[in-house]
């Protein structure tokens, strides 16, 4: 049994049972939280494994906000080690895994926009 349990904060696909499912092999339960400083924008997404998965060819991306009012509803989910690289695996590339605090001013990580 795996000991390291990591936060995730979740606010698109990663909250759906049939995505929680199919990476996890298990329905992860979230509690409502959110993310100051970020909002939510659209990507086109083109790898078939994530649309298998998804069954969404447009994704939310969370955005670093100018606006500091802005912020991001989701859901907090505590996931294990091999949880999270299954994660890192199942976001494609415009994405990447940063640690932010959340509302609930805990630690957690949150896929956002990747800056090239």
């Amino acid at each position: 049994m795996e000991k390291t349990i990591h936060l995730l904060f979740s606010y698109g696909t990663l909250g759906s049972e049939k995505v929680q499912l199919e990476n996890y092999g298990r329905i992860v339960k979230g509690k409502r939280d959110t993310l100051a400083g970020y909002r939510l924008d659209k990507i086109q997404i083109t790898e078939s494994s994530v649309l298998a998965k998804s069954q969404l060819e447009y994704q939310p991306i969370a955005i670093k906000s100018e606006n500091k009012t802005d912020f991001i509803e989701g859901l907090l989910f505590e996931i294990t080690e091999s949880e999270l690289v299954i994660t890192d695996h199942y976001e494609v590339s415009q994405y990447h895994r940063i640690r932010e605090t959340v509302g609930s001013g805990k630690k957690a990580w949150i896929y956002v926009e990747k800056i090239e």
